[in-house]
C-alpha cells in the first residue's frame, strides 16, 4: 500500500569521471565535471530547463565552503563564477528564492561517509511533505539531492518531486 503523501523520483543522473580530477594537470579547481553530468542527466528526466527557477529546496554537497560554491555553479543555479553572489545576496537562504541545506548541509549537520546521501534525501522528502518544522521551505514541491564520492569524481544528482 502507498502512502498517502508520497514523494516521486522525477530524476536521477550519476556520473563516474576517470580517476582522480586533482592528477589531471588541466583540473581548473572551480568545478566537478562529474557533477555537471549528472545534472544535466537528472534535469533531462525531470524535464528541467531551469534548475534555478524550477527547483524549490536543495541539499548540496558541502564538504568545503569551495565545493558549495562549485556545486551551486556545477549545477546551474548561478553562472560559473556567481557562486559567491549566489550566497552574498541570499539566495540560498532559508526564506531565498532556492534554499539550499537548510539542514545545516554536511558541515553543520554532519557528514557520514557513505550515509550523508541518504540523509539528505531524508532531508528533501521531509521538506516535500511540508514535514521540515521550523527550516520548512515554503511551498516546496520539487526539490534535488547533490552527493559527491571520492575527490569530486562520482557525482549523483537526485530530483525528487510531489
Amino acid at each position: 500500500q502507498f502512502r498517502e503523501d508520497p514523494v516521486y523520483v522525477k530524476g536521477i543522473g550519476l556520473a563516474v569521471e576517470t580517476g582522480w580530477p586533482f592528477f589531471d594537470p588541466t583540473f581548473e579547481y572551480i568545478g566537478f565535471p562529474a557533477t555537471v553530468a549528472a545534472a544535466a542527466e537528472a534535469y533531462r528526466m525531470a524535464g528541467i530547463r531551469n534548475p534555478a527557477r524550477e527547483i524549490s529546496v536543495a541539499e548540496v554537497h558541502d564538504c568545503f565552503t569551495w565545493t558549495e560554491i562549485a556545486n551551486y555553479e556545477d549545477l546551474g543555479f548561478c553562472k560559473k563564477g556567481e557562486g559567491r553572489y549566489f550566497i552574498e545576496e541570499g539566495r540560498s537562504a532559508l526564506a531565498g528564492d532556492l534554499p539550499v541545506n537548510p539542514s545545516g548541509g554536511l558541515k553543520s549537520f554532519g557528514h557520514p561517509i557513505g550515509a550523508s546521501g541518504v540523509r539528505m534525501l531524508t532531508e528533501i522528502v521531509l521538506q516535500l511533505r511540508g514535514q521540515a518544522g521550523a527550516r520548512q521551505v515554503k511551498n516546496a514541491e520539487l526539490g534535488l539531492v547533490h552527493n559527491l564520492g571520492g575527490p569530486g569524481s562520482v557525482a549523483c544528482v537526485v530530483v525528487l518531486g510531489r
